[in-house]
Formats: C-alpha cells, structure tokens, sequence
C-alpha cells in the first residue's frame, strides 16, 4: 500500500443560489482550479487553492447537519493560514469585504497573527512565527 502524507482540505459551507466567489481570489490570492455548478449557475462546489493549500465551498444541500455560518451567526472553526506578512494577508481580505475580527499583533508565544470573518462567516487566522 502506497503511504500518503495527511493534507488537510477543509470544506467549507455556504449559502445555497452562491454565484460569486471572488473574496478568496481577490481578499487571499486563491486561485479556482475546479467549479461544479447547479443548473441555474449557482455554485454547488468550488475547489481553490492558497499557495497549495486547497480547500472546497460548498453549498449547504449536501449535508443537513453541515451550515454555513451565516445560519447561525457564528461559525465553531477557525481556519488557520500560515503566511509570510499576516499584515498583508489582513489588509487584502479587508479589501475584498473581510471584517477584521482580531488585528495583527505579535504575542508572547512567538506568533503574530491577525484574525479576520470572510463575506460567508468564515473565520480566518493569518499567522506567522516571528
């Protein structure tokens, strides 16, 4: 049996009649390498990758136990995103239409980080060791 190395590709949910997905091209430099789309256009998934970090957006239909965010105000994740200037990242996604949730700041255990909610409720951690 062949050994693969474990790669995380979070799916993330969002609303269902989704047609624009450009906050994570513009806001976090993503690129779209696939998209599966409904009969009448609307996304029912998008695969994207960061700097090859890939990840899905899914519309809420496939699971009844898996939300968007947006459902409930809130989201039980954070996703995690090691970058070299978390500044940058912060101020791109702010751009594209994030929130900031926390800014970047260095803290004492060798981290800076700053913290951001993308357009869907999504919450996004920048962060780089320093």
């Amino acid at each position: 049996m062949e050994s693969l190395t474990p790669t995380f590709a979070p799916e993330l949910y969002i609303p269902n009649g989704v047609r624009d997905v450009d906050f994570y091209i513009n806001g976090l430099g993503a690129v779209e390498l696939r998209r599966f789309s409904n009969d009448d256009g609307t996304i029912h998934v998008s695969e994207l990758s960061i700097n090859g970090a890939i990840f899905h957006l899914h519309e809420e239909t496939r699971n009844r136990a898996s939300y968007s965010p947006l459902r409930h105000q809130g989201s039980t994740v954070t996703i995690g995103l090691f970058v070299k200037d978390v500044d940058a990242y912060v101020e791109s996604a702010v751009a594209a239409g994030a929130k900031v949730v926390s800014p970047a700041q260095d803290y004492d255990y060798g981290y800076r980080q700053g913290e951001v909610v993308d357009p869907f409720g999504h919450v996004w951690m920048f962060e780089s060791r320093i």
